[in-house]
């Protein structure tokens, strides 16, 4: 999987003082830099400060808000300072992100509370592209992030964006900066951030449809998976997701989750929605665990989570699952999350009974 962490902070940070050293004999305070009221080297700075921020959120495990802290520039400090200012903050959150576990989560506002390692560094690299390229514009010089990194970042902090044939346009459009054919303009955005879900010895953690193409091509998604490997139903429960992003109509909270021991950061599982609830409020889960994972009721509380979790909505009425009658295992765990078999096995061809389900299937529901 093509991560998101220290080395391309630094190279999106080296490419954009690169570009912006060939102006610094230009005058920064004039010209437009991006806000309403932002000249290049207001931008700058603010740059400066997201990149420290984020580090300080990283490096002191903020939980509950942002570390109250930020730069203030000496008086008297040039445009080639400035740039020096902002190389510092992004080597230290470069480090940052080198040196954080990969459970560990810090506060960030948008939109769960919270981010990762790798939440963070591409939250300061996109920081980076935008306001270089607002930046560039108020100088009048030419600026064009790589198209590869551009879609990285649409696809882990913007999975409710289709992506288009340009990841550099998409991105800008998608923060307000540009137009797209066919779309219409954004005014307001937020980042959006992976939800993560406690449960007692496991967390629920959502995959972007960056990691959902990495499990479709046969890799870890960036989890370390117990038994090398997840099973085949999470692999293509993370098709689905993909195919959902690509067309536009993937709903993020309605997604795969990937269930990963607290004790030891290991992944055992996956567990997801079928889609967002229905026009009656009713939303359908499925799940599976890794073989070597089998037998330790983690399937039983990531079901109980997830229901809890999707009946705490108000849009939500009734969460469902299927299975089939001679899979007994699925329907201990079912049953143990507290869910009732609403509609009886029919025989094939048959006309299907109470709930729909198919031929050869046991429907379970729990409502609130």
């Amino acid at each position: 999987m093509r991560t998101l962490g220290g080395e391309q902070v630094e190279e999106a940070v080296a490419d954009a003082v690169a570009l912006l050293r060939t102006a610094t004999d230009r005058d920064w305070e004039a010209a437009p830099g991006g806000g309403p009221q932002w000249s290049p080297r207001y931008t700058a700075e603010h740059v400066a400060g997201v990149l420290l921020a984020y580090a300080g959120q990283l490096a002191g495990r903020a939980t509950e808000a942002w570390v109250p802290f930020e730069i203030t520039l000496d008086e008297g400090t040039g445009n080639e300072d400035v740039l020096q200012v902002v190389e510092t903050a992004g080597a230290l959150l470069a480090a940052t992100v080198r040196t954080t576990p990969r459970e560990v989560r810090a506060f960030h506002p948008y939109p769960f509370r919270s981010a990762d390692r790798e939440g963070f560094a591409a939250m300061g690299i996109t920081e980076v592209f935008l306001h270089t390229y607002d930046i560039a514009e108020g100088l009048g010089l030419g600026y064009e992030p790589p198209a590869e990194r551009c879609a990285d970042l649409l696809a882990r902090l913007f999975p409710h964006v289709r992506p288009g044939a340009d990841p550099w346009r998409t991105l800008l459009w998608a923060t307000g900066r540009g137009d797209l054919p066919g779309r219409a303009p954004v005014t307001e955005w937020r980042w959006r951030n992976n939800l993560v879900i406690p449960a007692e010895r496991l967390t629920l953690q959502g995959v972007t449809p960056a990691a959902a193409a990495d499990l479709v091509a046969g890799g870890d998604g960036g989890f370390a998976w117990v038994g090398g490997g997840p099973f085949q139903g999470t692999r293509d429960a993370a098709e689905m997701l993909l195919k959902a992003y690509e067309t536009g109509v993937h709903r993020p909270v309605w997604g795969v989750f990937v269930l990963v021991r607290r004790e030891d950061g290991r992944a055992v599982g996956g567990i997801g929605f079928h889609g967002a609830p229905d026009e009656e409020g009713r939303v359908e889960i499925g799940y599976d665990l890794v073989e070597a994972a089998r037998g330790n009721g983690y399937a039983t509380e990531g079901l109980r989570a997830l229901s809890a979790w999707a009946l705490a909505r108000e849009t939500v009425t009734a969460v469902r699952a299927t299975t089939e009658p001679h899979n007994t295992a699925s329907q201990a765990v079912i049953a143990r999350a507290g869910f009732v078999r609403i509609a009886a096995e029919h025989s094939e061809g048959g006309a299907g009974g109470e709930g729909g389900e198919g031929a050869g299937q046991f429907t379970y529901e729990l409502r609130g």
